[in-house]
């Protein structure tokens, strides 16, 4: 009897729930479906108990402690796995989580991917002379989209593209015939994401539409800002939801009719590929690989980075012109279901791994 190939995902785990924690836990629920695979998921940020766990909550203390602690992890268990799937983002991170998951994999002898995902892959990759060195560990480098592919081949790498899925079995999706006036956004508060554009483009719905509704799920550092703005901008029916649960959020992609998202600097945001199985019509900026995904005009509307204005009039075409706006949603769903649901990208992944497998 042939054994079984053996996968050991390392990832971050919430808490946050982020992108790539959201995967790595999809894939390392569905994969163990698939005859022949064995999958685990080896946390890069484990939760500590007792005196450890105490010190983990101290900030600067907490990067030793948790560092400590899952290269030990590492050590005792990828020489029970065969292939090491390593999930990476960029900077510090790419340094404390995915280059230790690939030093040890080489240590005993295992092949690696690289799942590497951060939107600021080209600065990265332009700009840290420690990224190269890393990324050459790796027997694959895989990312999400083309648009990162791209950013690889720019820097002299070769990677493929799998994408993100969305779990259809949370996402209900909705046919919206009737236009309404509920928008929705769900990105970190964080710089990055520039939530602060998505509330003044709703100020500017808000101006041509009073009944207007904003909903905010997520947190972060800039929340407090964010409330302050909506304050000063005079905003009514403005709700911060604070952190949602995958299982809470898909309700309220369900409640609303228009998804709103405004990075600065973005890759294969997860929320995007959701809000297009759940029907939502979304206006966008064009930040990074949102172009990769949304087809200005077909998939969604897309409008240049910081442009409010533009995001904010985007926002009441959708409303204005319910047309267009169910053309646009048919499409992205169509497109979902294409290109973002398990089927599509499973065997992908088990081609990989066992192109990678020992003979």
């Amino acid at each position: 009897m042939t054994p079984p190939l053996r996968v050991l995902i390392v990832a971050p785990t919430p808490p946050p729930l982020g992108g790539q924690a959201i995967q790595a836990r999809r894939l390392a629920e569905r994969l163990p479906e698939l005859p022949g695979l064995e999958v685990a998921l080896l946390s890069v940020n484990p939760p500590l108990g007792g005196l450890l766990g105490t010190l983990q909550r101290i900030k600067y203390v907490r990067t030793v402690v948790t560092s400590v602690a899952y290269w030990w992890s590492l050590l005792r268990t990828v020489p029970r796995y065969d292939v090491v799937h390593a999930f990476s983002a960029s900077y510090w991170s790419f340094l404390l989580a995915p280059v230790p998951a690939m030093l040890v994999a080489k240590l005993f002898g295992k092949r690696v991917v690289l799942n590497y995902r951060s939107g600021e892959g080209d600065d990265h990759l332009g700009n840290w002379r420690s990224a190269g060195w890393g990324i050459r560990l790796a027997d694959r480098v895989i990312a999400p989209s083309g648009y990162l592919v791209d950013v690889f081949a720019r820097h002299g790498f070769a990677a493929q593209a799998i994408h993100n899925f969305v779990d259809t079995s949370l996402i209900r999706h909705r046919e919206r015939t009737v236009p309404g006036t509920r928008f929705f956004a769900n990105r970190h508060f964080e710089p990055l994401y520039n939530v602060a554009c998505v509330v003044r483009a709703f100020a500017v719905v808000q101006r041509e539409l009073p009944g207007a509704e904003l909903t905010l799920a997520g947190d972060g550092s800039e929340r407090p800002a964010l409330e302050r703005l909506v304050a000063e901008l005079g905003l009514r029916n403005v709700r911060f939801a604070g952190r949602v649960p995958m299982s809470e959020m898909a309700a309220l992609y369900d409640q609303a009719d228009v998804y709103l998202n405004a990075p600065n600097i973005d890759n294969m945001p997860g929320s995007v590929i959701e809000a297009f199985a759940a029907g939502l019509p979304l206006a966008s900026t064009d930040a990074g690989g949102i172009p990769y995904i949304v087809t200005d005009g077909v998939t969604g509307l897309l409008v240049p980075v910081g442009d409010h204005e533009a995001l904010g009039r985007s926002a009441l075409r959708l409303v204005r012109e319910p047309g267009l706006a169910h053309r646009l949603s048919t499409a992205a769903y169509a497109e979902s279901q294409a290109r973002y649901v398990w089927p599509a990208v499973r065997e992908r992944w088990v081609a990989l791994y066992r192109e990678l497998a020992p003979a």
